[in-house]
């Protein structure tokens, strides 16, 4: 405010509605002035738009102010998968693995690129497959990690969530954040830049930030990468410089892709959830029924089929575990037929080896998903499974 021109007009982006993520809105100053001007962008789940989420933590029980006596301007735009152009900027949105609809970002302007990616878990336990090098994107397992490294390849700054070690993950499975060691290799590969580790746990204390700094500094040069690692901190700045020539921006691989990706509406999906575990039928079934989804139930495979081929659902939910023919079998049967050839489906089973992943992926699964899962986490894959595929999601 003391040194932008006035009126100040600035874009606003939002990750996901999560409180630790917008709890600063009603304390941002510029806000309250009349003549100022703010985009705010950002998902929207079913159960609320961008400025519902944002009033609610300003309704006056909570605080004087409410979001409608602010005296800027604001206008919401809700955001999917894809990319956007606004006010000279090219923005790139990718969904995250969150325990609610999240994006993360890559901005591109004036010939750097940084990408902003919080909250997000790994896809996988397992990074690299067997039969390849270790450090390559080809060698990465899971469709959805290779596409996340995708995402940030090249970038000249990463601020990526690396809220737990390896020795803490196991007992936070499924909360929606990565650990440091993962996200170090991933953007290693990408060819990152300069990667900045945040959302840090709150237990950390300085010292043991400073040791997870130092070793993401070993992993680098273990991986024989010139990538810079820090650990962000509070008054931590970055000035972002061109690092060579003029840069083509990032484009959709998928032929045809908008420049600006339509919205794509996740909510009241009709969801057929295939499992011979009628306990896990109905816990997935409540899960979604609960988010505005209605779910339909196979106890087998034949039974799927036949009910995709009277009446296709938006998506399936699909376990691999059953009684001929199992998951495998009715994965082959949707892709080779054209009408399922482009069904999402989201594998939803308990053997996570990278065998079965793989094939899993080779047969044209969207997306894999091991159980024990998160009832948000499924809601929130459901989501991004159906945007993706429906949206020509862009696989940068």
């Amino acid at each position: 405010m003391a040194n932008a021109p006035k009126p100040v007009s600035a874009l606003m982006l939002f990750g996901h509605m999560h409180w630790d993520h917008i709890q600063g809105f009603p304390f941002f100053a510029p806000a309250f002035v009349p003549g100022n001007h703010f985009t705010v962008c950002g998902p929207e789940g079913c159960n609320s738009s961008l400025p519902q989420a944002l009033a609610g933590q300003m309704q006056y029980t909570y605080f004087p102010v409410e979001l409608g006596q602010l005296g800027a301007a604001i206008t919401y735009i809700k955001l999917t998968e894809g990319s956007y152009d606004i006010e000279g900027v090219h923005l790139s949105a990718q969904f995250l693995n969150h325990p609610t609809v999240a994006l993360g970002y890559k901005i591109e302007a004036d010939n750097v690129t940084m990408c902003y990616l919080c909250d997000h878990e790994q896809y996988s336990n397992t990074l690299w497959r067997a039969d390849a090098d270790p450090g390559k994107l080809d060698s990465i397992l899971h469709a959805n990690d290779r596409q996340h490294a995708l995402f940030m390849q090249g970038a000249d700054v990463v601020v990526h969530d690396a809220q737990y070690t390896p020795e803490e993950y196991p007992s936070k499975k499924n909360w929606g954040h990565s650990t440091y060691d993962y996200v170090v290799k991933l953007a290693a590969a990408a060819g990152v830049h300069k990667l900045y580790l945040t959302h840090h746990d709150p237990l950390h204390d300085d010292a043991f930030i400073d040791d997870i700094q130092r070793k993401s500094r070993e992993i680098v040069k273990q991986a024989g990468s010139k990538m810079e690692v820090f650990c962000a901190y509070e008054g931590c700045e970055e000035t972002l410089k061109p690092r060579g020539k003029q840069r083509p921006w990032s484009v959709a691989a998928v032929a045809g892709a908008p420049a600006e990706a339509p919205w794509i509406e996740a909510c009241g999906l009709n969801v057929l959830v295939v499992d011979d575990d009628e306990d896990l039928r109905l816990l997935a079934g409540r899960v979604l029924t609960q988010s505005g989804h209605v779910v339909l139930q196979a106890p087998g495979g034949a039974e799927a089929l036949e009910m995709i081929k009277a009446n296709p659902p938006d998506l399936v939910v699909l376990d691999l575990n059953m009684p001929q023919p199992d998951g495998i079998e009715v994965l082959r049967t949707l892709r080779s037929v054209p009408a399922t050839a482009d069904l999402p489906v989201i594998i939803l089973t308990a053997e996570g080896d990278e065998t079965t992943t793989r094939l899993s992926f080779e047969l044209g699964a969207t997306d894999f998903l091991n159980k024990p899962f998160s009832p948000p986490q499924l809601d929130a894959r459901v989501r991004a499974s159906f945007a993706r595929a429906l949206g020509g999601g862009t696989k940068h």
